[in-house]
C-alpha cells in the first residue's frame, strides 16, 4: 500500500457519493440549485485523484500490479456509478445505453482474467484510456449543463437532449474500444482459449 493507492481508494469510496447527493438531495437539505456544484466538486476530486496516484507512482517507481488493477476499476466504478445515477432524476438516461459502458467494462475485464488464467498477460491500450477520459468529459458536461438548467437558462428537454447526444458518443466511442482491444490482441486472446 502507498499514496498511489490511497489515492485510487479514494476514488473507489467517494463514487458511492454521487447517487446518494444527486437522488436524496432534497432530503439531505441540498437546494437543486447548489446539486449540480456539489456533484462537479466530487467529480473533479476523483479526476484530479485519477491523475495524481498515476502520476506519483510512476515518479516514485512504485508502480505496482496492485494498482494496475485497481486503477482502471477505480475509473470503472466512478464512471459507471455517475452515469448510471443519470438514468433517474432529471437528467434521465437511457439505461440500456448505460448498459453499454457496463458490458464494456465486464467483457474486458472477464476476458483479461481469463487470459491470465491460462498464463496470457493482455497489456492495457491506449483505447481503454481515451474511452475514461471520454466518460470523464461526458460526465463533466452533463452536471455542468445542470447549472443552467437548475436556474432557469435551460430548458428540460434541451438538457436531456444534449445529455444523450454526449453519451451516445462515448457509448460509440466505448464500442470502438472494446473492438481495438480484441484486434491488437487477438493472437493472445486465441493462444490463450486454445489452451487446454
Amino acid at each position: 500500500m502507498n499514496l498511489a493507492h490511497c489515492f485510487t481508494l479514494l476514488r473507489i469510496f467517494i463514487s458511492p457519493l454521487f447517487p446518494i447527493f444527486y437522488l436524496e438531495y432534497d432530503k439531505l437539505g441540498i437546494p437543486l440549485t447548489y446539486l449540480p456544484y456539489l456533484l462537479l466538486g466530487l467529480l473533479i476530486v476523483c479526476e484530479c485523484s485519477d491523475w495524481f496516484d498515476g502520476f506519483w507512482a510512476r515518479r516514485r517507481n512504485q508502480v505496482t500490479d496492485l494498482g494496475k488493477v485497481l486503477d482502471p476499476m477505480a475509473d470503472s466504478i466512478t464512471h459507471i456509478s455517475l452515469f448510471l445515477t443519470f438514468t433517474a432524476g432529471v437528467v434521465q438516461l437511457p439505461l440500456l445505453l448505460v448498459f453499454v459502458f457496463l458490458y464494456r467494462d465486464l467483457f474486458i475485464s472477464t476476458l483479461r482474467t481469463l487470459c491470465a488464467l491460462r498464463g496470457v498477460a493482455l497489456a492495457a491500450r491506449f483505447s481503454g484510456k481515451v474511452k475514461a477520459a471520454i466518460q470523464g468529459v461526458v460526465s463533466f458536461l452533463i452536471l455542468a449543463l445542470m447549472i443552467p438548467y437548475t436556474t432557469g437558462l435551460l430548458a428540460l428537454d434541451v438538457f436531456r437532449q444534449l445529455s444523450l447526444f454526449f453519451t451516445a458518443a462515448a457509448a460509440l466511442y466505448t464500442v470502438i474500444s472494446v473492438g481495438d482491444y480484441v484486434f491488437a490482441n487477438r493472437t493472445y486472446i486465441k493462444k490463450a482459449l486454445e489452451n487446454p
